[in-house]
């Protein structure tokens, strides 16, 4: 297991994210491997602390001593990962049980990388928001990955010696995980989704203002013509992206809100009588 940990985060938001891909899975992590990007606080420090002396699941910590970002801190993270088998999760993000077990079946397929819907949460973890549906075959996978990344990356399991075969996540700040799977797709591997929600996805205030503006507008521009020099889109698909997605960058947070969650979410009501092919849609 791959946690990332940051100044940001919450230390009982920490604690939490621990126990749900330890304690409370109904197959636990071999290895926890925690990567502080930077200093944090005394409280998440304790808390890291903690992981460490815990008996029955003793975390690695990485202690990076200044923030490197998110893609560089993962890199260092997977270093330190003694399994092939990988999971990963942000550090505000709570797992639900089943998550490795179901996850872990799916590799044993020779996928190799597997993601699940996710459920996005507020400070309430038992109101789900609203949900993340997913492609669940590598062909669906496949014919979405032109335009939107197809793997919610809080709830992604991989192959670590598949992510390391494709350069792992440097490349493109800011969108480090699509860039990832696109050229590992590319190169051959092999996607799953479990189509059941396996993740609670904490959403904080700024969550939708963080995904637009100046700099998440020049990120996208930076993977579209990534996408396009690789040959993985053409120049009508290419400019079909910059216009669609970059307008999504630019957009008041407000309308970027509400235009995700109408085009890519499922309303709770809605998550409940979903079949497992309505979510795969």
């Amino acid at each position: 297991m791959l946690l990332p940990v940051y100044q940001g985060d919450s230390a009982s938001r920490v604690r939490r994210a621990i126990a749900s891909v330890t304690l409370d899975q109904t197959l636990p992590p071999s290895q926890l491997v925690i990567v502080r990007d930077g200093p944090v606080g005394d409280e998440i420090e304790r808390v890291l602390e903690e992981a460490e002396r815990d008996e029955r699941f003793p975390a690695d910590v990485v202690r990076l001593p200044a923030g490197v970002g998110l893609a560089d801190a993962l890199d260092l993270g997977l270093e330190n990962c003694r399994h092939d088998v990988v999971a990963r999760m942000d550090a505000d993000d709570v797992a639900l049980p089943e998550r490795f077990e179901r996850q872990l079946a799916l590799l044993g397929e020779g996928y190799d990388i597997v993601g699940s819907a996710i459920a996005e949460i507020g400070d309430d973890e038992s109101a789900r928001l609203a949900s993340r549906p997913v492609p669940v075959t590598h062909r669906e996978i496949m014919a979405q990955l032109h335009f939107r990344t197809p793997f919610n990356h809080p709830s992604v399991m991989y192959r670590a010696s598949a992510v390391r075969a494709a350069g792992g996540y440097r490349g493109v700040p800011d969108m480090e995980d699509y860039w990832l799977w696109a050229r590992m797709l590319h190169a051959g591997s092999r996607g799953a989704n479990v189509p059941d929600v396996l993740v609670l996805y904490r959403v904080s205030d700024g969550a939708y203002a963080r995904r637009g503006g100046a700099r998440m507008l020049r990120a996208e521009l930076r993977l579209q013509r990534q996408m396009l020099k690789a040959g993985y889109t053409g120049p009508s698909r290419f400019l079909r992206n910059v216009l669609v997605r970059g307008a999504y960058r630019l957009v008041p947070t407000r309308v970027r809100r509400t235009g995700y969650r109408t085009a890519f979410t499922e309303q709770p009501l809605a998550v409940e009588g979903a079949s497992a092919e309505k979510a795969a849609g």
